[in-house]
């Protein structure tokens, strides 16, 4: 073990060999590697939930909804990808982060509201995939249960232990030091989250088939039926709109991605290519799975999908394990730039801190690959009790559909339109009154009512539940 050595005093022989960019940063990345990342973040447990989403609106609504988010969000990553380097999108000064761009295109003003609600997204969703992962572990015990003692037959499994399982996981992989050293993590995400939406898309059409007529109605579930007040069918429909917002969270993160491409050719040019790619093939899914997993299903599409099939049990174990895998790597996708962010105000906060600042070199002889392991303290002990807190948070409030519209709701309009747009229009200097100028906040007016409503409905169907949920148990 080498002891001790202060951050940025050395570099590898390969780095040296690299060609550093304009801020003397190596960067390795391609289309095809943000391409990835964005499919990662993108593609989550968001997509489980979207046949039931579906089924609150209905044939006319639901639809609407999956191309109108699919739409929003792509045209406002577009807007962003210009604003990674300010004030020329192609020659300006690079920004590291999402807030980086907020302070340099609209000031601090908006870095506050810009910062909170980021992150809180970030750790909101890294919640809401340490639900759904404990969820998936869940389905795969019970569906062989079933398979083996019958679809009656009382089978049960703890979601806490799976959760602390998952945690334990999440805490090794937290070591990594940023987000280009998980590229092949992502990458493996990536194929999974393709593999389960496919999965799950052949079982809704297996689903479909097996009774020969589209399910459900043009307005969804029906109040009145089924013990469903008109409350409850309201409060639903609207927390539908967060559980698609949430499926097409991406917004956050675009610029953390953009930050790891090299250049040439420009950034920018790169970033729109990724983003068409991961938001068209993900775009593609959704619709696909949201509308015929609706069909098979009607107005009692289940809130995960997965949870509605028992046969094949090995396909629907195969989907259940595609799906832990993914989230194993899409939850450092959202903990890598929370964990940089907070490491940063640390070593701001305290420049002289060895806890923060001293690298410690361990060797591993034993791995060819990897000659050593290099951390600080701060790394070694802060980063894992933040997954330990995440993991106690999840296991007090295992609401899946509720915590996922209530993530989308927060985060669709600041982080995905408002800012944005707001921000590329302060770039390009969009003039006040102009044809453009009113389209860009007509867009802002409509996507801030959406979110305001998705917010309402998941309140009240939080405070619902916790008036009969009991704390720290999850259940199928």
């Amino acid at each position: 073990m080498s002891w001790p050595e202060k951050v940025g005093e050395s570099q590898n022989n390969r780095e040296e060999m690299e060609v550093c960019d304009d801020d003397g940063r190596v960067r390795t990345g391609t289309v095809w590697t943000a391409t990835t990342h964005a499919i990662t973040a993108v593609i989550g447990s968001g997509v489980l939930a979207l046949p039931w989403s579906v089924a609150q609106m209905g044939w006319i609504l639901g639809p609407i909804a999956l191309v109108f988010f699919a739409y929003v969000t792509y045209y406002t990553a577009i807007l962003l990808c210009d604003c990674y380097r300010t004030p020329d999108p192609i020659h300006g000064r690079r920004n590291y982060t999402y807030m980086h761009v907020v302070r340099a295109c609209l000031g601090a003003r908006d870095v506050l509201v810009c910062g909170i609600a980021q992150y809180a997204m970030l750790w909101g969703t890294m919640v809401g995939y340490t639900i759904t992962t404990a969820t998936s572990m869940m389905q795969v015990m019970r569906t062989n249960c079933f398979h083996s003692k019958g679809h009656d037959a009382q089978c049960s499994a703890s979601g806490n232990l799976y959760m602390i399982i998952f945690g334990l996981v999440e805490i090794l992989l937290s070591q990594f030091p940023n987000l280009e050293k998980i590229t092949l993590i992502s990458v493996v995400a990536a194929v999974m989250s393709f593999s389960y939406s496919l999965i799950g898309l052949y079982l809704c059409i297996f689903e479909f088939a097996s009774h020969h007529h589209i399910r459900g109605t043009l307005l969804g579930v029906k109040a009145g039926v089924d013990t469903v007040s008109t409350s409850t069918k309201v409060w639903h429909s609207f927390q539908a709109l967060g559980n698609i917002a949430f499926a097409y969270t991406y917004a956050m993160l675009l610029i953390e991605i953009q930050d790891t491409l090299k250049s040439p050719p420009p950034e920018n040019k790169t970033m729109k290519r990724a983003t068409l790619y991961g938001i068209g093939a993900t775009t593609l899914f959704y619709v696909s799975l949201g509308c015929l997993g609706f069909a098979a299903f009607g107005n009692n599409a289940p809130g995960n999908v997965l949870t509605g099939f028992y046969e094949p049990f090995w396909l629907i174990d195969i989907a259940n394990v595609a799906v832990i895998i993914h989230l194993v790597g899409a939850y450092q996708v959202y903990a890598q730039p929370t964990f940089a962010k907070y490491e940063a105000w640390l070593s701001k906060r305290w420049p002289d801190s060895g806890f923060i600042h001293t690298i410690y070199t361990l060797r591993l002889p034993c791995f060819s690959s990897v000659r050593s392991f290099q951390f600080t303290l701060c790394r070694l002990l802060v980063r894992p009790a933040f997954v330990v807190f995440t993991t106690i948070i999840a296991m007090m409030f295992p609401f899946f559909n509720a915590i996922v519209g209530l993530l989308g709701s927060i985060a669709f309009w600041p982080l995905t339109v408002y800012l944005p747009v707001s921000m590329y229009m302060a770039q390009a200097k969009i003039k006040r009154g102009s044809h453009k100028w009113l389209v860009l906040q007509g867009l802002s007016v409509v996507s801030l009512i959406v979110s305001l409503i998705a917010a309402v409905g998941s309140f009240a169907d939080i405070a619902d539940r916790l008036k009969h949920a009991t704390l720290f148990k999850i259940e199928l």
